[in-house]
């Protein structure tokens, strides 16, 4: 009975070797990450930028209101939003 096959021994396992690809890639130079944004975004970032202190207020003003106990949530506004998503199911 043969157990080991006498030509592999000290050999290494296929899954242990760097491909030829990987072998290629690190022997080369590497390509660096490019990142490009879109001028929409950019008009987006730059827009929301302009609304942050008007939102901060905002904010403010809501947690003020909610730590009072005296925010009101109308409940004809909230079935109205709520309404499209049950009618879809």
């Amino acid at each position: 009975m043969k157990i080991n096959d006498t030509q592999r021994i000290g050999e290494v396992p296929t899954y242990l070797k760097p491909s030829s690809r990987q072998a290629g890639k690190s022997a080369g130079s590497r390509q660096k990450d490019e990142l490009s944004i879109s001028p929409e975004a950019l008009e987006l970032l730059a827009s929301s930028k302009l609304n942050d202190a008007e939102r901060a207020a905002r904010i403010e003003a809501l947690k003020k209101s909610v730590s009072a106990s005296t925010y009101y949530v109308e409940a004809s506004r909230i079935a109205e939003k709520m309404l499209p998503y049950f009618l879809s199911k």
